[in-house]
């Protein structure tokens, strides 16, 4: 097995664009194969997470959206992750994640993570240093438990440059339907954009392993990096996964024969599938 080279910001592409006519032919594309994911996941007894980070601005909600029209969402939960309440600032930082992970067959999106231990929490010395630095261990081992019990984790670091978030900040200002998303602190943590970048290359050496790789998704085109994401997903939730459409089991199509209308070749042509 090839020894794993984890990613840096600079080897994303921020070139990279993607016409609107292939965007919405693999938008699609993408979300029929995401519901054929969630219900062999339903079936197998499968659990997924997905990790969103990224700068200000980069487009982590919108390819969340994109992804939520395709599944049902009495099994798929995104999280938003902010500052946390007293509860549990008086507790291990990482037992609000815990708590939020998906049971059997389900899906969880944080939109923001445990990654805040690394990045948020060091630039802000909201954490001594020796416990920040020590998070680099206890997330490895934390994912590393996620994925021996059977968990399918893909972690997104969606990546601008400073010039483009300007341009983002600027149509949020303009359009008040997005006004909504721009505060103080998008502007203050751009004064520490130098600081941050360094945070985020050592949490990408520290973190991306063989178990739980980061995937840095050029973002500066908002279809090329919904797509890119998308794909990535997609990879990792369906490998060696059996997506074909599950079979009825006999007592159901005993009553649905009985119940409904049905030219007799279909059902027996799915009772001889489940034999």
């Amino acid at each position: 097995m090839s020894k794993h080279h984890p990613p840096k910001l600079a080897d994303a592409d921020l070139s990279k664009r993607l016409a609107k006519h292939e965007y919405f032919s693999q938008l699609a594309e993408f979300q029929a194969q995401l519901t054929l994911i969630q219900q062999a996941f339903l079936f197998h007894g499968i659990k997924g997470v997905l990790v969103f980070e990224g700068w200000d601005a980069a487009g982590k909600g919108g390819t969340i959206r994109r992804i939520s029209q395709a599944l049902d969402p009495r099994s798929f939960k995104v999280w938003p992750i902010g500052a946390p309440r007293n509860y549990y600032l008086n507790r291990h930082y990482l037992l609000r994640f815990w708590e939020r992970l998906p049971p059997d067959g389900a899906i969880s999106a944080f939109d923001r993570s445990w990654y805040g231990r690394v990045l948020v929490e060091r630039l802000e010395k909201f954490t001594p240093e020796e416990r920040w630095r020590a998070a680099y261990r206890e997330i490895s081992d934390f994912e590393r438990m996620l994925v021996d019990d059977g968990t399918r984790l893909v972690k997104l670091f969606f990546h601008i440059s400073p010039e483009e978030q300007m341009k983002r900040f600027s149509e949020r200002l303009r359009n008040p339907l997005k006004r909504w998303k721009l505060t103080y602190e998008d502007f203050r943590n751009r004064e520490r954009w130098a600081d941050a970048e360094v945070a985020v290359e050592e949490m990408l050496s520290r973190t991306s392993t063989e178990t739980a790789p980061w995937y840095v998704i050029p973002a500066n085109n908002k279809k090329y990096a919904r797509i890119k994401a998308m794909r990535a997903i997609v990879d990792v939730f369906s490998k060696d996964m059996d997506l074909n459409p599950q079979h009825l089991d006999q007592r159901t199509l005993d009553a649905a024969s009985q119940a409904l209308e049905l030219d007799r070749a279909l059902i027996d042509g799915l009772r001889a599938r489940t034999e």
